[in-house]
């Protein structure tokens, strides 16, 4: 009971001082302008933003796509057609430039560190294949990020997305504000999970499907989302989905070790690849 009690208080001291910094950190904020401002009052507002290369208007962008591509043609077949439940193909390339280059770009840092409220870090990026399922597993569950109190992944779509190659969806925070009996209900579910995802049936239990917000679009759609205060999946799908996957946290993150997938061996790192081929 004393080490409940003692761990309650660590983490509402904890919590107490992550307030006082975000409210300290507040008056180095850059002002944001025109489309950015846009972004960062739909991050606040429902905890998504979606958005397109094109809009975005980043120089690197080009380069991103040109580089994704290729490293999508080096990826080798899983050869997991016998497999019922097919897990995601996933390819490290932060240490690639193309990669670096667009995730570090200072308009985007700025609508992320003002959407976070402290200072942030890019941990890096994944090259994600995800393949067709019949039933829900793994992210096609309903869940949360853990990595931080507020975390920003950003999705690229590398091909056209719809209801066959399986958007992102999820709940607008608007329907799940904190301590909302919603809320209350939903995260109670995904806590008796063992946080390891809540079915399409659970949630219809507390959100109604039509409320549900699904994120089609062509190559090139960008997603923008909090993906700890954010409940989100991915639909089951009968085609193949590639995707790029950016993540930033707080400098430093609540829990740093979640964070290490996105340029340790975690995953095939495609740098290490590129070298090895780059030496024949």
């Amino acid at each position: 009971m004393f080490s409940i009690i003692k761990r309650k208080i660590s983490t509402l001291f904890s919590d107490f001082e992550y307030y006082v910094a975000r409210w300290k950190h507040s008056k180095n904020l850059l002002a944001l302008e025109g489309c950015d401002r846009n972004i960062l009052k739909a991050l606040k507002k429902d905890g998504v933003c979606v958005t397109t290369l094109a809009d975005l208007g980043f120089n690197s962008s080009s380069e991103l796509l040109k580089a994704a591509y290729h490293q999508l043609s080096q990826m080798e077949n899983p050869k997991n057609d016998h497999l019922d439940e097919k897990l995601p193909q996933i390819s490290t390339v932060t240490g690639l430039p193309e990669f670096y280059a667009w995730g570090m770009e200072k308009r985007l840092l700025n609508i992320i560190e003002n959407y976070i409220g402290l200072p942030i870090a890019f941990h890096g990026v994944h090259l994600r294949k995800d393949f067709p399922s019949k039933h829900q597993f793994g992210t096609l569950l309903w869940h949360s990020d853990s990595e931080d109190r507020r975390i920003i992944k950003i999705f690229i779509y590398l091909n056209d997305v719809d209801e066959k190659t399986g958007p992102f969806e999820y709940i607008p925070r608007s329907l799940t504000s904190l301590f909302s009996w919603n809320y209350i209900r939903l995260y109670y579910k995904l806590w008796k999970s063992g946080y390891r995802g809540i079915d399409d049936e659970e949630v219809k239990t507390v959100i109604p499907k039509s409320a549900w917000k699904s994120c089609p679009g062509p190559a090139g759609t960008v997603l923008i989302v909090d993906t700890k205060n954010t409940l989100h999946h991915g639909i089951v799908r009968t085609e193949e989905r590639s995707t790029l996957f950016f993540c930033y946290t707080a400098n430093p993150p609540e829990r740093p070790e979640l964070c290490t997938q996105y340029w340790d061996d975690t995953y095939p790192r495609a740098e290490l690849r590129q070298q090895i081929e780059n030496s024949r």
